[in-house]
């Protein structure tokens, strides 16, 4: 009688988590930024130090139409298919779902039999979307466990309120709209979870309407961009209590709450502050109790990059009045002991890693610069070869010894920032005891498309969540 046994890339902890085998494969969003019949595609990309294909494009898969702009996909399952109350340990860590914030269509991605050519296997139709959720513009998926959470930043219209919907984990079907009462809510943007306090955090940035086109000047300098951070009861669906972090803050985005379901904390990232075009890390807590057994949320700023005064004949229009080059992080990561956060400053081209092990006193303990509005920073396999772009999606191996990240954000903010053209690369750090340092064996380029999201064969740091220390 044959048995039922969990995926080997599930972990209850993790510390277990850890000590899994290392990736060999990435999949990697390839987006097409021309107007021409061209779709985006799902690259495979060889991550195995001892392969004779290492860092090159393996495998891909062309999504059915043109025009999706693919943005954060994720697994169909994940490590949380362990916990306790709602069980899934046949599950299989094997569909990717692939949302295009631009048309509203996902595609669902069999991952197997062959790693290194995945097949698309479903697709939803943005009608079908609209109708049984009310939403438009899919941007973030996380498997949890009881379904597949999608965030969106709009509906149909294009207008708000966004928010999320759930996915069949196994069907693919939309079940429907996650929110029975949404409070205040009406932004969305990232959406994450603490397993063990049954709550759901989700993050703020603009409508479909607000950024299809680009940065918009006049909602930029009146605050109209995302500043508030929204906290949910995730079994009762409903809305507990909302964090404004000052209408100078604007679009509150990337979500990475503790990786250990006891701590009852984690961190967010600001793309731009009005006062002075600095970016910030800010961390949520639970006001009462060690580690955090009750009471409500609050907020802290507890990292803060300035901006760097710059010449403005070398900067976009939209920045040349300011004469100043700002950090734009765009994108965050914790590492899987909590102990270091990833930090990608888009616009200035620099990476840093924080030790957080102390969340309310970071550390700066390294950094390097690859590409940036003004420095244009080589990567070291080619020395003379300005980059345009900056670390943008971050995405880290489970054991924490390795960090990939990509330079494509969006198109419309892309030629803005970066008009002269990003051109799509992807680089690798290697974490040593002295800090990060460039692979300069890995250095993917890739030509007439850009590279955004990335996910690590077996699970990576910002893909699983977990339901035991």
């Amino acid at each position: 009688m044959p048995l039922l046994k969990p995926d080997p890339t599930f972990y209850p902890s993790p510390k277990m988590a850890m000590q899994s085998p290392p990736e060999k494969l990435s999949y990697l969003a390839l987006i097409n930024s021309k107007k021409d019949d061209r779709p985006d595609a799902i690259a495979v990309v060889d991550v195995d130090p001892d392969s004779v294909s290492y860092g090159k494009l393996v495998g891909s898969v062309d999504m059915t139409k043109p025009g999706d702009e693919l943005h954060h996909f994720g697994w169909n399952a994940c490590s949380s298919c362990l916990c306790p109350y709602a069980p899934h340990p046949h599950m299989e860590r094997r569909y990717l779902i692939v949302p295009g914030i631009n048309t509203s269509r996902i595609h669902v991605l069999d991952t197997k039999p062959d790693p290194k050519n995945p097949k698309v296997v479903k697709v939803i139709e943005p009608e079908v979307l609209a109708e049984r959720t009310g939403y438009a513009a899919p941007h973030t998926v996380h498997c949890g466990p009881d379904g597949i959470y999608v965030s969106a930043l709009g509906a149909p219209s294009g207008d708000g309120p966004g928010g999320t919907l759930v996915m069949d984990p196994e069907t693919f079907e939309i079940k429907g709209k996650w929110e029975i009462d949404r409070g205040p809510q009406q932004l969305a943007y990232d959406v994450w979870w603490h397993l063990g306090l049954d709550t759901m955090v989700t993050s703020t940035w603009g409508t479909p309407n607000m950024v299809k086109d680009g940065v918009n000047p006049e909602l930029l300098l009146a605050g109209k961009y995302g500043n508030k951070l929204h906290f949910w009861d995730l079994r009762k669906r409903r809305h507990t209590q909302q964090l404004e972090l000052g209408a100078e803050q604007q679009m509150a985005l990337e979500l990475r709450p503790a990786h250990d379901p006891a701590k009852a904390y984690g961190f967010l990232g600001v793309v731009l502050s009005l006062k002075d075009l600095s970016s910030s890390i800010w961390v949520w807590y639970r006001e009462n109790g060690k580690n955090g057994s009750n009471g409500k949320w609050g907020i802290k700023k507890i990292i803060e990059i300035p901006a760097t005064p710059a010449d403005p004949a070398k900067l976009p229009p939209l920045l040349q009045g300011f004469k100043a080059e700002p950090p734009l992080v765009t994108d965050i990561n914790l590492s899987l002991d909590d102990r270091y956060l990833y930090v990608s400053c888009w616009g200035s081209g620099e990476f840093i890693q924080y030790d957080v092990s102390d969340p309310f006193n970071p550390k700066k303990s390294s950094s390097i610069r690859l590409g940036g509005i003004v420095g244009r920073s080589a990567h070291p396999a080619k020395p003379k070869q300005a980059l345009n772009g900056g670390p943008q999606m971050v995405e880290i191996s489970r054991d924490g010894k390795r960090v990939y990240f990509s330079n494509g954000l969006y198109t419309p903010w892309d030629n803005q920032f970066y008009p002269d053209g990003v051109r799509g690369w992807v680089a690798k750090v290697d974490v040593t005891k002295k800090g990060m340092e460039i692979d300069s064996k890995f250095f993917l380029e890739v030509e007439g498309m850009r590279t955004h999201q990335m996910r690590l064969e077996g699970g990576d740091a910002s893909s699983d969540s977990f339901c035991y220390s």
